[in-house]
């Protein structure tokens, strides 16, 4: 296993697999991120849901975690970060509040080999449907960073609980009219 691969020690390799895909959605809270790869994460499987049974969140419905499942894979982009804003991802994660914990994985990335990277793992996972609006991120995300198509078909097939109200969409694409 090569060590995680950056352009500098002051900064970490960061794998997102869910609505961190999108650079626009990522920069609100890390403005640093610079795309490095797409990637594959192996014997992980995605998943929708929330950390606690029938609570609210900003997406209005599950949101995207990874677990352990042999044989399956989760593809996401892997991004460099600056250390000094590691912060800034923990607590949008939730790790302060105990909603999901990090993780150190091996990713195989498609051009620079096997590396070592942060990720995120929800905690007291309940399964729940998507928001549209939340799947609309994941798979903007997926086809802005150009991940392999028979993955992004099966994004585009989650169901979703058909909510059709404000969300964190709009602060996303509010961000992306100022540019």
């Amino acid at each position: 296993m090569v060590p995680e691969r950056t352009d500098s020690i002051s900064t970490f390799a960061y794998f997102a697999f869910g609505s961190n895909m999108l650079k626009e959605r990522l920069c609100l809270e890390n403005p640093s991120a610079t795309f490095l790869d797409i990637g594959r994460l192996k014997d992980y499987q995605l998943d929708f849901g929330l950390w606690a049974e029938s609570v609210a969140s900003s997406w209005h419905g599950g949101v995207a975690t990874i677990r352990q499942s042999p044989g399956s894979e989760v593809w996401g982009v892997i991004w460099t970060i600056r250390r000094d804003q590691l912060d800034n991802l923990d607590h949008q994660e939730g790790i302060h509040e105990g909603l999901y914990s990090p993780l150190e994985v091996t990713v195989e990335s498609s051009n620079h080999g096997e590396m070592l990277c942060r990720t995120y793992q929800m905690n007291n996972f309940h399964a729940s449907p998507t928001s549209p609006q939340y799947k609309h991120v994941v798979c903007w995300g997926a086809e802005q960073n150009g991940l392999p198509g028979d993955y992004i078909g099966g994004l585009q097939a989650v169901k979703t609980n058909n909510y059709t109200g404000p969300s964190m969409l709009d602060r996303i694409e509010v961000h992306t009219n100022w540019e």
